[in-house]
């Protein structure tokens, strides 16, 4: 018969979260917790109250729990009960375990591989080369604290492709940001917070969030056979970037050749969740990552390419697809065409980032 698993303090978020998990699992859990009445307590299947770790009776009421619901491991996200168990666990509770590794240092660690992010980027700069000014780097704990909210926003922005767009920030002349293709957000957040640091200028995002144009024809099918909520996904975009904008951000619920038209119309744009933000027409920094069929990239490029200033970046996602060629064509047709006005161009994190050449026509 499978043991049980005893979570205590069992209404913690970290406990909640562990208790959804080890159901999905088909686990033996109990909750248990020293309060006397605990919202948590209606979420598991059975529970049990013991006394707080400062009690003198908690060794024997615990020994007691162990015993009578076959009991061989115990998460605790309390950092104090936890120290506590373990430091006596195998004497105390022979045959017992500590699930979860010390709570201090799991809350810690995102924070410590930020701040290492944030330090190698500036120990290993990125060659880039070209012509033009190249600002100052921001310091390591800005890139860090950049990076350690860009990881807990979920998509598909490898830690490669982040480094590259925090070395690339630093050659870009001050106007537009402009994203082809948000969804949750992830990009979005790092291009609106690079702006930022380096005063480039105010972010766009063009995605119509909607079920039908995420349709890719990809080559087997594996991609457009996915479930998706576009909605939501709107929902999380917002919910991750509005604590952040400040009016430096804000969006077109609309497909990308038709946001270009109203782009070029009006340097306006205004939407309930984030109040107005006005832009100057003229693109820094031009992210492509929506649709990636062959038409649908070609048509956001033809679409917006020409706004890019001089010295500005255009950068197209997924050059490397395991899906499809859509991106890695359009952009092989776009640096053969445009050749003699690229500064440089190279591949990071699946990506094609592209300079310009500084000089106007």
């Amino acid at each position: 018969m499978a043991k049980s698993v005893l979570i205590f303090p069992a209404g913690m978020p970290r406990s909640m979260a562990y208790l959804e998990r080890a159901l999905s699992e088909g686990k033996s859990v109990i909750g248990s917790s020293s309060l006397g009445h605990d919202p948590a307590r209606e979420h598991y299947p059975k529970w049990v109250h013991l006394p707080y770790v400062t009690a003198p009776d908690f060794d024997e009421e615990l020994r007691q729990v162990i015993a009578d619901f076959d009991i061989d491991g115990i998460f605790t996200p309390n950092p104090v009960v936890w120290d506590y168990l373990n430091r006596g666990i195998a004497e105390s509770f022979p045959g017992v375990t500590l699930i979860n590794p010390s709570p201090v240092a799991s809350e810690v660690a995102p924070y410590h591989k930020a701040l290492q992010f944030g330090a190698s980027v500036l120990s290993e700069p990125l060659a880039v080369a070209g012509a033009g000014e190249t600002r100052p780097s921001v310091s390591a704990l800005e890139i860090a604290a950049l990076f350690h909210h860009a990881d807990s926003i979920p998509g598909m922005c490898d830690h490669e492709k982040i480094r590259a767009l925090c070395e690339l920030f630093r050659h870009a002349p001050a106007g537009d940001v402009v994203e082809i293709g948000s969804w949750w957000g992830k990009s979005a957040f790092v291009l609106m917070r690079l702006a930022s640091c380096y005063n480039i200028g105010n972010l766009l995002c063009a995605d119509p969030w909607s079920n039908e144009h995420l349709i890719q024809n990809d080559e087997k099918g594996l991609v457009d056979r996915v479930s998706v909520n576009a909605d939501e996904a709107l929902t999380v975009f917002q919910l991750n970037l509005l604590p952040y904008a400040h009016g430096s951000v804000n969006y077109m619920r609309r497909p990308s050749v038709d946001a270009a038209v109203e782009y070029r119309r009006s340097q306006q744009v205004a939407t309930a969740a984030f109040g107005e933000t006005h832009y100057t027409g003229r693109i820094a920094v031009l992210h492509v990552d929506g649709n990636h069929s062959y038409d649908s990239v070609r048509a956001d490029v033809l679409a917006w390419a020409d706004l890019v200033l001089p010295g500005g970046w255009i950068i197209i996602d997924d050059y490397i697809w395991p899906y499809g060629d859509g991106p890695q064509r359009v952009a092989d047709e776009f640096l053969r065409n445009q050749l003699p006005t690229i500064d440089c161009a190279f591949v990071m994190g699946g990506a094609l980032f592209i300079k310009l050449d500084g000089v106007a026509d």
